[in-house]
């Protein structure tokens, strides 16, 4: 039987002109998101904030938050304390996991480098941050590094965009 899991609302804004957002991205970005809850066994309503930014805003938000003045793929930005606390919204009674912000250009250029499609790096990247929106953070350790790479591409193959499903042989996805 299939675990139940509560409602998920993920807000998805573009906050940069510079790459096209190609059709299909925001199902995605919700479809990985969703997967993450139910590979986690996260069964609250839970509300989650996606946005699509610049390289240079990426790179001020990395400096400005992580001291780190490079451009950087994705930022999470959790809601739930260091003591498992978690922020409730107001108006919907959902708990707030926190924000995941993607350079969209950042995300191409990787994509294109790895070899896979636009659709893989966004997935990747959503399902990392929402990895680190519940907690987890692979730069404590060699251990929690594995245990998170794990998790990813358990949750990437069920969605069926594993690493080795999208290589591209030229043409997109």
């Amino acid at each position: 039987m299939a675990q139940q899991t509560g409602k998920l609302k993920v807000s998805i804004k573009n906050n940069q002109n510079t790459v096209k957002i190609p059709s299909g991205i925001r199902l995605l970005i919700r479809r990985c998101c969703h997967a993450v809850l139910i590979s986690e066994g996260f069964t609250q309503n839970a509300e989650v904030s996606v946005s699509f930014v610049s390289n240079q805003e990426i790179k001020n938000l990395n400096k400005t938050y992580r001291q780190k003045d490079s451009v950087t793929d994705v930022l999470s930005f959790p809601l739930t304390s260091e003591d498992g606390t978690v922020e409730i919204s107001a108006e919907t009674g959902f708990v707030m996991l926190g924000d995941i912000v993607i350079s969209i250009e950042t995300a191409v250029k990787q994509a294109n480098i790895y070899g896979h499609s636009l659709s893989r790096e966004i997935g990747f990247l959503t399902v990392h941050s929402m990895l680190h929106l519940l907690g987890y953070d692979h730069e404590t350790s060699p251990l929690d590094e594995r245990i998170m790479r794990e998790k990813e591409e358990s949750v990437l193959d069920k969605l069926g965009i594993s690493r080795e499903l999208t290589f591209t042989s030229g043409e997109e996805m």
